[in-house]
């Protein structure tokens, strides 16, 4: 009995644990979530990126026009060329280094705008009339020479335009009340004085002086003040004549030079000056001294070949001089600059256009504006030295804008010591590279 009760039992425990074991699984446990760990501090959500700061934006880029006109033809292409290139390289250069800044933060970047004059007054106010009135300028550069210079200045002053003069040297320009109109050039009636000094100084007792010029306003003003001058000296004028502008044949007035002047001076432009120059010595003429505008300082003269020689000439400015600039290049990187594009040697008529940009540069960035006023402002009170020289201007009503800063150098054709023509600055003393050949 005992023993069925044992097995009994054992089937009954048997069949328990079958029946657990075979559930469903609808009624097992849901299982336990899977633990998750505190974060640490480390951990924690990062913050969101900081967005990068935007750039800051480029400067405003501004447009300014200058306007011009350039003698490419006629009997003042010369010099007119050489200068029209010394503003070329001006312009491209602040172009090329990113313009001006202005105050307000923007940057003002230039394009000219220019006409052919053909060396023709009567073109030249009807041609800066279409330059303000249609082409839009800002600002205004005058013509070579002073006669189309004083064209232009009329109508510069007309519209309210700021205009520098460059390669015009007559003073009666900036004796018409004009407010708008400024000098680069050292003023005619001091272009031939330093040319007396100099032969006083090697000759104290040259005395007669027959002066011959070119009968435009320029040449004429300059005569003008030479006689002056030398009369107050206590010189005797032995001739004053003028010759007409294209003479090509110059011996009619060389015949009337009296016999025994000491010094034959004046001259006019590049081409007659050369001209002139030239049948001096076929002519066999002894003057001792001779001093000639515009034409000597060129160096294409020296294509006359031995006439050159002796001939003395006032300029604007040479590479030889050595000005410690205040503004802007040194003259050897001017000249530098200017062989690099041109291919020649700086005349002073090309730094004449380049400096007139260097003025206007100067202006702007002292007024921080495009504005006429600003700018004229700015102007008037410009004292500073260039390459090119000192630079100031007349601020009375009696002679508004004429240049007071700055002075002539004197260079003479000379030999060196292999026989060729070189240029020498004789005048004044302080900036000399050689003495004076005298008599010639």
């Amino acid at each position: 009995m005992k023993r069925t009760l044992s097995v009994f039992f054992t089937l009954l425990v048997f069949a328990s644990l079958l029946l657990t074991a075979c559930g469903s699984p609808a009624s097992e446990p849901p299982a336990a979530p899977a633990p998750t760990e505190a974060p640490t501090k480390s951990e924690e959500p990062a913050a969101p990126a900081a967005t990068d700061a935007p750039a800051p934006a480029a400067p405003e880029v501004q447009t300014a026009v200058i306007g011009f006109t350039a003698s490419l033809t006629g009997k003042l292409n010369v010099e007119s060329t050489r200068q029209n290139n010394g503003f070329n390289l001006w312009m491209k250069q602040v172009n090329d280094t990113g313009g001006i800044k202005l105050a307000d933060g923007s940057l003002v970047k230039f394009e000219s705008k220019f006409y052919d004059d053909e060396s023709n007054k009567d073109r030249v106010q009807e041609l800066y009339t279409k330059l303000v009135t249609e082409d839009d300028a800002n600002f205004l550069i005058s013509p070579y020479s002073s006669g189309l210079a004083d064209a232009s200045a009329v109508i510069a002053e007309q519209y309210g335009k700021v205009m520098i003069t460059t390669g015009a040297a007559s003073d009666g320009t900036y004796k018409k009340g004009y407010t708008l109109v400024y000098q680069a050039y050292t003023p005619a009636s001091r272009y031939l004085t330093g040319a007396l000094d100099a032969l006083a100084n090697a000759d104290p007792n040259a005395k007669n002086i027959a002066i011959i010029h070119e009968n435009d306003k320029f040449s004429t003003d300059v005569a003008v003040a030479l006689e002056a001058y030398a009369t107050g000296k206590g010189y005797t004028i032995a001739m004053n004549e003028g010759y007409d502008t294209g003479t090509t044949d110059f011996a009619p007035i060389i015949n009337k030079i009296p016999a025994g002047v000491d010094a034959i001076m004046g001259g006019g432009h590049f081409a007659d000056g050369q001209q002139f120059a030239k049948s001096l010595f076929e002519k066999g003429v002894a003057a001792k001294y001779i001093a000639l505008l515009v034409a000597p300082p060129e160096p294409t003269f020296v294509e006359i070949g031995d006439a050159a020689y002796g001939i003395v000439g006032p300029s604007q400015w040479e590479p030889l001089a050595a000005f410690t600039p205040t503004y802007g290049i040194t003259g050897a990187d001017f000249v530098a600059a200017y062989k690099a594009v041109y291919n020649e040697e700086p005349s002073y008529h090309a730094a004449g256009g380049y400096v007139a940009g260097l003025i206007l540069q100067k202006a702007i960035e002292d007024a921080g504006s495009l504005e006429t006023e600003k700018v004229k402002a700015a102007l008037d009170a410009i004292d500073m030295t260039t390459f090119f020289g000192g630079i100031k201007f007349d601020t009375s009503a009696e002679a508004h804008g004429l240049q007071i800063g700055h002075e002539m150098v004197f260079v003479q054709w000379q030999k060196d010591s292999a026989g060729a023509l070189i240029k020498q600055v004789v005048w004044p003393l302080g900036g000399k590279t050689a003495d004076l050949v005298y008599p010639k």
